[in-house]
């Protein structure tokens, strides 16, 4: 289904979007660890998306663990012979177009007064919230990449000197105010170890600053 906002109002949907994914840590497009929101989002006809939609779709991705690139709509997915599963949640992408205005409101305006521009949402589903599609997608979920990534001992001491409360695991790296602990995806899902040291201080600093901070 779609949804059209004002300008403003769905600007401000983006940004409070992107504010989210900032807040919890996470940089879908830069980030260095290998997990699915690195892989580029396509349509269900295998069309890539584009532009704000493609960060939208890897910041799903990528809190979702989803790995693979296909999306599509709740109507698309039964077109294919697909249900989506009942909770799953879809996630907003945007349409930007053009429509012919009505005959009565263009009657004193020039030619290029006929058309107006839009922006719609609509909610997409990522083929792993769908049941019963063709093999083509349930087969292109892939396998997450590991590298033989080794532990820097004299870094690994750094680390451990902090003090800080450090949980390895999942593919998200962040620093949690609440309980106190910083995320890290394993060493293994970075292509090297110095990025994933550079991640881990990165996460660190944020939890100095916050330590640090009156409460």
């Amino acid at each position: 289904m779609a949804k059209q906002f004002e300008r403003k109002d769905l600007a401000q949907i983006v940004t409070d979007k992107i504010v989210q994914i900032l807040e919890r840590g996470a940089k879908p497009w830069s980030q260095p660890w290998v997990s699915g929101g690195s892989l580029r989002p396509l349509r269900h006809s295998g069309e890539p998306y584009r532009g704000i939609n493609v960060l939208l779709l890897w910041a799903a991705a990528e809190e979702a663990g989803y790995t693979a690139p296909y999306w599509m709509t709740y109507q698309q997915a039964l077109q294919l012979g697909g249900q989506v599963r009942k909770s799953e949640k879809g996630s907003m992408v945007l349409f930007y177009g053009q429509a012919q205005k009505r005959e009565a409101d263009t009657a004193d305006e020039g030619e290029e007064g006929g058309h107006y521009r839009f922006l719609k949402s609509f909610t997409v589903f990522n083929v792993q919230q769908v049941e019963g599609l063709p093999e083509k997608y349930t087969a292109s979920a892939a396998p997450r990449q590991a590298f033989n990534s080794e532990r820097i001992p004299e870094l690994e001491a750094l680390m451990k000197a902090t003090g800080a409360d450090i949980h390895i695991g999942g593919s998200r790296a962040f620093y949690r105010n609440d309980t106190d602990h910083v995320q890290l995806p394993p060493i293994e899902s970075f292509p090297d170890a110095e990025q994933f040291y550079s991640t881990a201080f990165h996460e660190l600093v944020h939890n100095a600053a916050l330590a640090v901070m009156p409460h």
